[in-house]
């Protein structure tokens, strides 16, 4: 499939097989960016693990300092004095079986962040086959399953984006909005890559980040110097 002129545009403006330092890449990311809507900047990040295994995988969630540029909205399975902490944060939705049924029954999606407290999981969990493929099913991992709704929320709120290898060993995660400006994302990129690798699984063998690559919605891929990044 032929790309537009716009883009092929942008294209010109990255040297080809040239790795660039993480200010020089964001801000190439911005040039790039050609839409008439504000786009979302992502990062790709190609591990040296294997997800296959329970050892080398690889998840983990945490607050961008800067926020996602995207108010989520946010489903909180709970109960009594958590479900009106949940309320008190800015849940959207709060509920327990009644939200259970209407998700099962009427497959429905309208909202980005599913939090559970622990004592909802044994309900939840009816639900893994439709929030798992979605990404949405609740996680101590990601601190979606826990007993501080509020805090949880909150967090959600604040920008708290979650992190996990997909099959191919490769994470997906946005950074923020174009509009941000190079300073914002490049603050959000480094927290984002500070917890990758923090998150390092004690098995991997060899070189943890393989590639890195960040782009925005509509835009061509920069390719960050990795080796700078660890």
């Amino acid at each position: 499939m032929s790309k537009g002129k716009k883009y092929q545009d942008s294209v010109k403006l990255i040297e080809k097989g040239n790795q660039y330092d993480t200010t020089e890449a964001l801000d190439l990311v911005g040039k790039t960016a050609k839409a008439k809507f504000d786009e979302t900047v992502e990062v790709h990040l190609r591990l040296g693990v294997d997800g296959r295994h329970a050892d080398q995988q690889v998840r983990g969630a945490i607050v961008l300092p800067n926020g996602t540029g995207k108010t989520a909205r946010v489903l909180v399975f709970a109960k009594g004095e958590q479900a009106e902490a949940a309320k008190a944060a800015g849940a959207e939705f709060v509920g327990e079986m009644d939200l259970v049924e209407k998700i099962q029954k009427e497959n429905w999606f309208d909202y980005d962040v599913v939090i559970a407290t622990p004592d909802m999981m044994r309900f939840v969990g009816r639900l893994g086959r439709v929030l798992g493929p979605k990404g949405l099913m609740p996680s101590p991992k990601s601190g979606t399953v826990t007993p501080d709704a509020g805090k949880a929320v909150a967090e959600a709120k604040a920008g708290k984006v979650e992190y996990r290898l997909d099959k191919a060993n490769i994470i997906h995660c946005p950074i923020g909005k174009v509009s941000f400006g190079t300073q914002k994302l490049e603050e959000n990129f480094n927290a984002l890559v500070g917890a990758v690798i923090k998150a390092k699984p004690a098995s991997a063998k060899g070189q943890y980040i393989r590639s890195c690559t960040v782009t925005s919605t509509m835009g061509p891929g920069v390719r960050v110097n990795t080796a700078k990044l660890v």
